[in-house]
């Protein structure tokens, strides 16, 4: 495999200048007020290899967001373009609603693969629409269909999508205040966020006192709560900062769910395909889940997504869940090609190790730099949470979120030719997520960067 070495952002040409700044006009004249991404980083991306994206202006960045976590292998990798040239010159059907077909097929296959044997032994997959949202919707209908009950278990701090129902179960207040969302009724949970402990105590202390907190909130004939059709979780928050739950809390979450009757939806949509160091999140803790949302990555950066359950709950009818294009054949073909490649290349283990040497760097630099207020993750998922040094600190050592220092961070690093997004409470976590395929080479600039942005933000050197 042939990686391009790290690329400093170079000198654009005025023509370049004005060809992207215009492109970015008629964006901002056209598209709706709902755009995220592009008021973050304003730049058109013309050109990407691996981890590197050109822009129309001739400038280029390393990306450390690869489409939310999407690019497990990074920018059109050659193993995902053979297999589009593969299909295309095959003549498969491209769109075929969802009618058997050789690349499904395969492409179950290569994902089962992938599964802990006791999950994939009683697996039935279910092909949504091409959105992470979808599967998450699905998830909780067959879910509801199989107990006959309404109501969801979610987390403080939980991102599962934009549509109704897995917008109620997404923690953010600030997406939902001024819209109705799902018509299932939401019991939020608290999730183990050491550094800013629900409880005020924080590590496993804290972990410990929310799996209590949910089991008897759960057991308590006053306490308000009808026993759910399930419970949602993700191993590790996404959105939520790059929060890892403990494993002993996960493994808790299973036992009080299976005591219970309760069915446990674990959603591996950013977590899965070797990005927190497993090839499943899950894998760390060892927990079989009931059922598994998964996209993203499981594509090979083309639009995709599954559920994958046990057998025992798969009581719909025929449409009981359907949608035009679930039968993305190119999907089909490239995400498996990924899948084997991962697996193969032993692309898990290589974000675990890569990911621990670039979060002890940054646990270093949170020593030097007091801004930096918490540094976490799992695997090649990492947050950086900025906070407020001069503030006084909660009973847990947490000082407040810093939102307008964190985005002159992103800026920061911007400027540098680095690619990182905002995620966690008040958009003060600075998130990467760069693709399995990193170099050390790679790795070692993300840092320097980094370290050199947020450095100039704390001297108070950028407006």
């Amino acid at each position: 495999m042939t990686v391009p070495t790290v690329a400093l952002p170079t000198t654009a040409s005025s023509a370049g200048d004005d060809a992207a700044e215009g492109i970015l006009l008629r964006q901002r004249a056209r598209e709706s007020s709902a755009r995220t991404y592009a008021r973050s980083f304003p730049i058109v991306p013309a050109r990407a290899t691996g981890m590197t994206v050109e822009g129309a202006d001739g400038r280029r960045y390393l990306d450390c967001l690869s489409g939310a976590g999407t690019l497990a292998l990074g920018h059109n990798h050659p193993v995902v373009l053979e297999a589009v040239r593969r299909t295309l010159d095959s003549g498969a059907p491209l769109h075929v609603l969802d009618l058997a077909t050789p690349e499904k097929d395969d492409f179950t296959d290569a994902l089962f693969a992938t599964l802990p044997s006791a999950f994939a032994d009683r697996a039935r997959i279910h092909f949504c629409g091409p959105a992470g949202t979808d599967a998450v919707e699905a998830a909780l209908k067959l879910m509801q269909t199989a107990t006959g009950r309404r109501g969801v278990a979610a987390f403080t701090g939980a991102y599962h999508g934009m549509t109704a129902g897995a917008l109620g179960a997404t923690g953010s207040v600030a997406a939902k205040e001024r819209v109705a969302v799902g018509s299932a009724e939401v019991t939020r949970l608290p999730y183990p966020y050491s550094y800013r402990c629900p409880f005020g105590v924080g590590g496993e202390r804290g972990a410990e006192l929310a799996a209590t907190y949910t089991q008897r909130l759960l057991d308590d004939p006053s306490g308000g709560v009808v026993r759910p059709a399930a419970m949602i979780l993700e191993a590790v928050q996404g959105e939520g900062g790059a929060v890892p739950a403990p494993d002993s809390w996960l493994r808790e979450m299973r036992r009080i769910t299976s005591e219970r009757e309760i069915p446990l939806i674990v959603d591996e949509v950013q977590t899965g395909v070797g990005r927190t160091g497993a090839f499943w999140a899950v894998g760390h803790s060892g927990i079989v889940p009931d059922a598994m949302v998964m996209s993203k990555a499981i594509g090979g950066s083309l639009p995709l997504a599954v559920i994958v359950y046990d057998e025992a709950y798969d009581g719909w009818q025929p449409g009981a869940h359907t949608g035009t294009f679930r039968g993305n054949t190119l999907a089909m073909a490239t995400g498996a090609a990924t899948l084997r490649y991962v697996a193969r290349e032993g692309l898990a283990e290589r974000a675990a190790v890569v990911g621990a040497r670039m979060t002890a760097r940054l646990e270093g630099l949170r020593a030097e730099v007091p801004m930096v207020g918490d540094v976490r993750g799992r695997g090649l998922m990492i947050g950086v949470e900025i906070v407020d040094p001069e503030a006084g600190e909660d009973s847990c050592g947490a000082r407040p979120a810093a939102p307008d220092r964190a985005e002159r961070v992103r800026a920061a690093c911007l400027d540098r030719g680095l690619i990182v997004e905002l995620g966690g409470r008040f958009g003060s976590t600075v998130r990467l997520l760069p693709p399995l395929v990193i170099t050390d080479e790679q790795a070692e600039a993300v840092l320097d960067r980094l370290a050199d942005a947020l450095n100039e933000v704390a001297a108070g050197r950028r407006a």
